[in-house]
């Protein structure tokens, strides 16, 4: 098919720090901070991807339609030897192999004819912002980058000076044997030279997640608070924060049009304020309805927005968000802006609510409960969600799965770090939490007609919470878990309130509630030396 050739327009903004600066010497023509329009017209003359019908561009990211955990390395040196928590998430690279990286990526830069290069911020607070360099092969990752980063005034950009760079080259193959890594594909990350390498990888949320890295391992040390959440603001300037894993709503529920949106997935928490660590939202496109998520699926509609892995109909070019043939975590990237009632500045003062989402696939925990902080900080540490393997033949079973912090891939620190500051800031700021359960009601997701927590249902009680009414319910101490929840709220079928009443066998439900409890006790003896005895308390009892 012959495709017609767009012509690439500059205008970008030439920053004094140039990249022989840092060593890297390239006769590839640089197009420096180019905006949307022209980014997306590079993308389409490139031939990386196609205009959907109402404007997004769609890509595909071939067979890395997610992260690649495995493949993710820091370097073990002086500078991070006694500060990273090294183990199975934190895996170290010998100096001497990232510096074997280093100069084949360096090489690949030099045979490139065209490289996309953003100077960009991670971080809406001034004070705590990292400058970041991202250098880009594919002009829709410098496109999605852009988006998703802080992006600088024109008049900032000719005078930023890069502390930390990115370089992205999903073409690159890694050696593991050259490189000290498992396979062709590496994220390499070394705090001492501030520099990430990417390859082998075409999944735009690699970059993303690494600049969230890089704030996780600096900003305790200012005595920031660094979360993966969503937040928002009340009309009375009440902020709230949602953990949660990924599928859990952080992005659906952050998403609300009586509140007003900081961001959807990365913040600090400062002394004086929540703050987004990106300009833009990432959010799954997977089963994306207009009805449940109007705000999102109108960005769906929008040019600026890139769409990944989403099905498209060539011919008409509708989009078919049920359609996961390409992938289940389809996903699109858009700026803020286009979410309606987003936040001018990032930012809003500090939170009034903490909101733990998790969507329980074993129907044992309430649809919200309310935490003590010590029960916060017990949860916290455990992130936990559960998941069902759907498409697998066979499957009879939810799997648990903790991420400490919710976010344990992204937090170089030992967990305690991330869990002592929540707890500190908590007591601090008389924070009210809730735990919040967005997954299934009334037995197992496995078993024959149980279906998900109703959305309808989970706002309610959202709003409930925030507006601080749901502080006025009766509520009644959780056997298993100790916490509490409400047993009538106006507006939500008392059906589904209390788990137990909820399930018809209720044998079945103490069976199931009691493995998901030695579940959590087997998870937290990780964190039991490392918390203090009201923390421990905190955990749920086996009968």
């Amino acid at each position: 098919m012959h495709r017609p050739r767009i012509k690439e327009a500059i205008v970008s903004v030439s920053p004094n720090f140039s990249l022989e600066k840092q060593g890297i010497v390239t006769p590839a023509k640089i197009f420096w901070n180019l905006g949307t329009a022209h980014l997306v017209e590079s993308a389409l003359a490139n031939g990386e991807g196609q205009l959907a019908k109402d404007g997004p561009l769609v890509v595909q990211t071939g067979k890395h339609t997610g992260r690649s955990a495995s493949d993710k390395f820091i370097v073990r040196d002086a500078t991070t030897e006694n500060s990273i928590h090294w183990g199975k998430t934190n895996v170290a690279m010998d100096p001497a192999h990232f510096a074997a990286l280093k100069e084949d990526f360096i090489a690949a830069l030099a045979a490139k004819e065209k490289l996309y290069v953003a100077d960009l911020f991670g971080g809406s607070q001034p004070e705590y912002r990292v400058n970041v360099r991202v250098i880009n092969e594919l002009a829709w990752h410098n496109l999605f980058i852009r988006t998703l980063l802080v992006r600088p005034d024109a008049d900032e950009l000719a005078d930023l000076v890069p502390e930390y760079t990115i370089i992205d080259l999903p073409s690159f193959r890694a050696d593991p044997v050259r490189h000290g890594c498992r396979s062709e594909t590496v994220i390499a990350v070394n705090f001492t030279e501030k520099l990430i390498l990417i390859g082998g990888t075409a999944y735009a949320g690699e970059m993303k997640k690494s600049v969230f890295g890089i704030l996780n391992y600096l900003l305790p040390e200012q005595g920031v608070m660094p979360m993966h959440c969503s937040a928002n603001i009340g009309p009375n300037g009440d902020t709230a924060v949602f953990f949660g894993l990924s599928g859990t709503g952080k992005t659906t529920l952050s998403a609300d049009a009586s509140r007003t949106l900081i961001g959807d997935d990365e913040h600090g928490w400062s002394d004086t304020a929540v703050f987004n660590f990106e300009g833009g939202c990432y959010a799954k496109m997977i089963n994306l309805s207009p009805e449940a998520e109007p705000e999102i699926f109108a960005t769906t509609k929008r040019f600026g927005t890139v769409l990944e892995n989403v099905v498209m109909n060539t011919e008409t070019r509708e989009i078919d968000f049920n359609d996961n043939s390409l992938a289940e975590n389809s996903r699109g990237s858009y700026p803020i802006d286009f979410i309606p009632n987003a936040s001018k500045d990032n930012l809003g003062p500090v939170p009034k609510n903490i909101i733990m989402l998790t969507a329980d696939a074993y129907g044992v925990l309430p649809p919200i409960a309310r935490l003590t902080p010590d029960q916060a900080m017990y949860h916290f540490l455990s992130g936990y969600t559960a998941r069902v393997a759907g498409t697998e033949i066979g499957v009879t079973e939810p799997t648990a799965t903790f991420s400490t912090c919710f976010g344990a891939p992204f937090m170089p620190r030992h967990p305690s770090v991330y869990g002592n500051l929540l707890k500190e800031r908590i007591a601090k700021g008389g924070v009210t939490c809730w735990l919040v359960n967005t997954g299934w009601t009334g037995g197992k997701a496995t078993d024959r007609g149980i279906k998900r927590m109703p959305i309808k249902a989970t706002r309610a009680l959202l709003n409930a919470a925030l507006d601080g009414s749901l502080n006025d319910a009766e509520f009644r101490k959780d056997p298993n878990f100790g916490f509490e929840f409400p047993i009538a709220v106006p507006g939500v079928d008392s059906k589904i309130l209390d788990p137990r009443e909820a399930w018809s066998d209720k044998a079945a439900y103490d069976a199931t509630a009691q493995k998901l409890v030695q579940a959590f006790i087997d998870n937290f003896e990780q964190f039991e030396q490392h918390v203090d005895a009201g923390v421990r308390e905190a955990a749920p009892k086996a009968a």
